[in-house]
């Protein structure tokens, strides 16, 4: 199956930074003492990352967002 990407480039930069410093907090929560709040928090931050990575959300596909056409067009360079 191929998946329509559904997250513009700007974003999926914000997911993935936005992703790993969740990760990162869930981990230090994780050490104080939280195990079941850091556990969380890491596998929400990854899965968050992960989705802006991949440049597709599976909450997006859902509610039918897609991408302008301007976005999903991969140029190509002619010689």
């Amino acid at each position: 199956m191929f998946l329509k990407k559904n997250v513009p480039g700007w974003e999926r930069i914000v997911r993935i930074v936005a992703g790993l410093v969740v990760a990162v907090l869930g981990a230090f929560w994780l050490g104080s003492g939280s195990p079941v709040g850091g556990g969380i928090a890491i596998v929400s931050g990854l899965g968050f990352a992960a989705t802006g990575a991949v440049g597709w959300c599976p909450l997006c596909a859902m509610v039918g967002r897609t991408l302008p056409k301007s976005d999903r067009v991969i140029k190509v360079a002619k010689y």
